[in-house]
């Protein structure tokens, strides 16, 4: 078993990563995961960790050969859903927009080392209201190559869209530059309709309103709005992750077993 590094003010890398698996270790030692009269998984059989632990662990069980910066992405999603599931009260695989058949074929993809079935509970399906439905096919509908990877990314960012947050720090990404970069690759249909460099969230809902027939303002032009940072203004502001981080406090012992 690893053991974590004492506490520091600025935990190193490896600090985080010993800390990650001493906690692992520790909670997989008393891991017993009931199962429902149906043989589904309950959620009492999840490991409490982290945002950060659940990044790191999968991270560390990356695919050989798998593209690190989607892996990135894919893991920056499913750690910081966990940290909404239970106030959501939904299983984590939902809280990040996945079905079960989904979540599977993204570990399968990404994190096929992972104990990723002892990180998260899951459910079968994921109910989406109209608004996010909306979100989601225009998403599917402006992949860049309709990979299999960029539906199951549609589907995660119609999902995690829904929360009050800038759209990158509600997928756990560290800046809105990786946003960015993400839309580009993935969704570049939409990324080169942003040519004024709208906020992400309000640019996606924008077209949504537009191809309704309803409008999001009455300002005849941006460059004649009042509330022009509303929508184009700086998108700074600190992880989400990082906020996790610093609210349990990463350099902590982990919990006797």
């Amino acid at each position: 078993m690893l053991i974590a590094k004492p506490s520091s003010p600025q935990p190193s890398p490896q600090g985080e990563r010993e800390l990650a698996a001493t906690r692992l270790s520790r909670a997989e030692a008393k891991f017993r995961r009931p199962l429902s009269p149906r043989g589904e998984r309950r959620s009492e059989g999840v490991l409490a960790l982290t945002p950060q632990d659940v990044y790191i662990n999968l991270m560390e069980a990356c695919a050989p050969g798998c593209d690190e910066f989607d892996a990135h992405v894919a893991a920056s999603i499913l750690a910081i859903s966990t940290a909404d599931a239970g106030g959501l009260e939904q299983p984590g695989t939902a809280a990040a927009g996945l079905s079960a058949r989904q979540f599977g074929t993204l570990v399968a993809e990404f994190f096929p080392k992972a104990a990723a079935s002892r990180l998260f509970d899951w459910s079968e399906t994921v109910e989406r209201a109209v608004e996010e439905a909306c979100l989601l096919e225009l998403l599917e509908r402006c992949t860049t190559a309709r990979e299999p990877f960029e539906l199951l990314l549609a589907a995660m960012v119609a999902r995690r869209a829904q929360r009050p947050n800038h759209l990158w720090q509600d997928l756990g990404l560290n800046n809105r530059g990786e946003l960015s970069q993400l839309m580009t690759r993935h969704f570049k249909p939409l990324a080169l309709r942003n040519t004024g460099d709208m906020k992400w969230k309000k640019f996606l809902y924008r077209i949504i309103c537009a191809e309704e027939g309803f409008s999001l303002c009455t300002a005849p032009s941006c460059a004649e709005c009042d509330d022009f940072e509303s929508c184009f203004g700086d998108e700074t502001g600190e992880s989400l992750l990082a906020r996790a981080r610093r609210a349990t406090g990463a350099g902590e012992a982990a919990p006797p077993a």
